[in-house]
């Protein structure tokens, strides 16, 4: 899957992902069409453990969820791996790990541990310089895998642009593949950061209600960023769906009349029953009685 997400990122235009959160959110976003897809650290947390973005998932539980994401589909996942989880042997690790599973991608942040959603108010980073070990450690632990390295800095809230684009361009002579300056606060902020970098592979994160104003993908292609990213608005989508349809049944006492529903065989197509039915049906035991007995 790395040797697909670079072949993507060779491409002239800008690659546009979705956030995804869980395998369902994943294989439709592989139904529709995309070519990549990335996890979202803030969907994991809220899924998951019902809980907000403050650092609560552990590095096992991460792991878990986007390795079975990755498994659920054929297409590069790239994975929000937070800060690492520690420190750079910390990082070593994970990075191992996310190798294993077949990631393409991993975003890897400069926050202070416990970290918080980059849109959230009270972010703390880290020294540049052990970030830069960090993003070395992750470069060694990935040896001949090709798994592409996003460095994040979270530098723009607490310390301001100038520190956070410095941080930014550090951060790729360290060895990082793509630079993710998080939370620009105007379409200035983005325009500094693009001209900056102009020789730098960017990403921009597309909140919907966040810090960052949300452009189109053309209007961030045409600034000079090379992954856009709307991480929340599945999430958003699904759980609007849900409210819908709950205060519906709540309401009413049946889902009679309630049109947004998927039907049963479209949703058994999204999850392949028809290929585990061919499966059941090959290793199926015949009931026929073994030649010899009454």
């Amino acid at each position: 899957m790395t040797k697909t997400f670079r072949q993507l990122l060779q491409q002239p235009e800008t690659l546009i992902l979705p956030g995804v959160y869980d395998c369902i959110s994943a294989k439709l976003a592989e139904k529709i069409g995309f070519e990549a897809i990335f996890t979202s650290g803030f969907g994991i947390s809220g899924s998951t453990l019902g809980k907000p973005d403050y650092g609560f998932l552990t590095a096992t539980e991460m792991l878990n969820s986007v390795g079975r994401i990755a498994e659920s589909v054929t297409i590069p996942l790239i994975a929000d791996i937070d800060t690492g989880y520690g420190n750079p042997l910390n990082v070593i690790r994970t990075v191992t790990d996310i190798v294993r599973l077949g990631i393409a991608g991993i975003i890897l942040e400069d926050q202070e541990l416990p970290k918080k959603c980059g849109h959230f108010a009270g972010k703390r980073v880290i020294p540049a310089a052990d970030h830069i070990q960090k993003i070395r450690a992750a470069v060694h632990a990935r040896g001949k895998s090709e798994l592409v390295i996003i460095a994040r800095t979270d530098a723009r809230a607490p310390l301001g642009l100038d520190e956070a684009i410095n941080r930014g361009r550090a951060y790729y002579e360290a060895g990082a593949d793509i630079i993710f300056i998080e939370a620009p606060q105007s379409i200035e902020d983005l325009q500094a950061i693009a001209s900056a970098l102009p020789n730098v592979p960017l990403f921009a994160n597309m909140i919907e209600g966040g810090k960052t104003p949300v452009l189109s993908g053309q209007q961030l292609q045409a600034l000079g960023f090379k992954i856009v990213v709307y991480p929340l608005s599945g999430l958003f989508a699904a759980t609007k769906a849900m409210m819908d349809c709950l205060t519906h049944l709540r309401q009413q006492g049946t889902t009679a009349g309630f049109s947004n529903l998927v039907s049963f065989p479209e949703f058994e197509q999204l999850i392949d029953v028809p290929h585990y039915r061919q499966l059941e049906q090959q290793f199926t035991v015949s009931e026929e009685p073994p030649q010899g007995e009454a």
